[in-house]
């Protein structure tokens, strides 16, 4: 039987369990150690350690304390990976736990963690997803139902003391062109909440006041968000310290590809079944400075998928040049309008394509001066067709349930 190498318990806070930590420096001691060719498997809380209930308020969305994610389980060392290694993961199994059968979804206050479209949804909102089996549905969210594409959406290897430096000089000079933005441009180094695994009680206040947060990708994987790292997926991860201090968590039922709700997929606790290899001086022989992977042969099958087109013109008319972020949101917006057209909410309309397995792309960045993004909805997982016809749309969902929205605070 494959070992647990980490375990954790939901009725516990992360700050009681000295194989988490959530931030990133190298000198967060090993909770574990493997071998190459060693499989093992992994518990993790959901990445903000509990804060979040099953219930139908959105109070702990906005009250959440975003300065303590993400808790992570973890590091695992290698033995023999040495910086310019790549660490090969292979993700063979994943799941949630059996006593905690369900996730959740939330837009983040503008004032606490916005979001990709907070300047539309500038509240705190929550769904609960309830899963059976491989499928997903929400009480919140009526005439829906998908499979679910489980992922880690942060999973990576502990940074150097090089690399650490260069994070926050450069996340510290973007933050200061705009320090008072609301929400901010990057999220620094705060000491205050940090727990550093297995270091000591001093080291660790020292070592927190430097250490990077979890929240952005990097160049060590982190918090890449890709609903395509599922069971079945490999990974090459570049090693910067020996023995790799491998590090994973924030695990997710299933996510549109962006994750743009910010707490943007279903999030849930859970366990991840982990293989691992090395490739000896693998970061030179093939010139890596950031993870690859190759995606899982087992993902949900939709056939028919309704295309959203985004350009790089903003909601205010501005132009854009070749911007793909500007139209990645243009095309996400599209389709919310849409789909309130039959009977979602805004709200509702853009959980589902913060939950369901939409996928993201990048049709076009050579038509100056209009970048083209689309969005592509599948339409098996809604109980209505939501296809265009001649008669306008059809059969509508109950306007009964909304997304529940917790006002902010005075």
């Amino acid at each position: 039987m494959t070992e647990t190498i980490i375990k954790i318990d939901l009725n516990k806070t992360p700050y009681e369990n000295d194989k988490v930590h959530n931030r990133w420096h190298p000198d967060i001691p090993m909770a574990a150690t493997v071998k190459p060719g060693d499989d093992f498997i992994i518990e993790c809380y959901d990445w903000t350690g509990g804060q979040i209930a099953n219930n139908d308020s959105a109070d702990d969305v906005r009250d959440v304390d975003l300065t303590q994610v993400h808790f992570l389980s973890g590091p695992v060392g290698v033995e023999g990976a040495e910086p310019g290694d790549l660490l090969e993961v292979d993700i063979l199994d994943i799941g949630a736990f059996d006593e905690s059968q369900w996730g959740f979804n939330g837009f983040f206050s503008k004032k606490n963690g916005g979001g990709f479209l907070t300047e539309h949804f500038p509240e705190a909102q929550k769904s609960i997803w309830d899963f059976n089996g491989m499928f997903t549905k929400s009480r919140h969210i009526p005439g829906v139902e998908f499979a679910g594409l489980i992922h880690p959406g942060l999973i990576g290897c502990l940074p150097s003391k090089e690399m650490l430096n260069e994070w926050n000089q450069r996340e510290k000079a973007l933050y200061d062109t705009e320090p008072d933005r609301v929400p901010a441009l990057a999220t620094l180094p705060y000491a205050d909440t940090a727990h550093m695994g297995r270091m000591g009680k001093d080291d660790a206040k020292a070592a927190g006041a430097e250490a990077a947060r979890t929240v952005p990708p990097r160049e060590h994987g982190g918090n890449c968000d890709i609903k395509d790292l599922s069971r079945g997926s490999k990974v090459y991860f570049p090693v910067y310290v020996k023995g790799a201090g491998l590090s994973v968590g924030d695990l997710h039922f299933s996510q549109g590809d962006g994750e743009i709700t910010f707490c943007g997929a279903i999030e849930m606790a859970g366990w991840i079944h982990l293989r691992v290899k090395l490739v000896k001086d693998g970061m030179a022989k093939y010139g890596i400075k950031n993870p690859i992977f190759k995606p899982s042969p087992m993902a949900p099958k939709y056939d028919d998928y309704l295309i959203f087109e985004g350009i790089s013109v903003d909601e205010q008319g501005k132009q854009h040049y070749l911007d793909v972020h500007v139209a990645y949101r243009q095309a996400c917006l599209n389709a919310i309008e849409y789909l309130t057209k039959f009977g979602y909410s805004r709200a509702q309309a853009y959980a589902i394509l913060g939950c369901a397995p939409v996928q993201g792309h990048i049709s076009g960045v050579v038509d100056i001066p209009n970048a083209c993004a689309t969005l592509w909805l599948p339409t098996d997982i809604f109980d209505i067709d939501v296809n265009p016809s001649a008669d306008g749309p059809g059969a509508k969902v109950s306007g009964a349930m909304d997304v529940p929205l917790s006002k902010d605070k005075e």
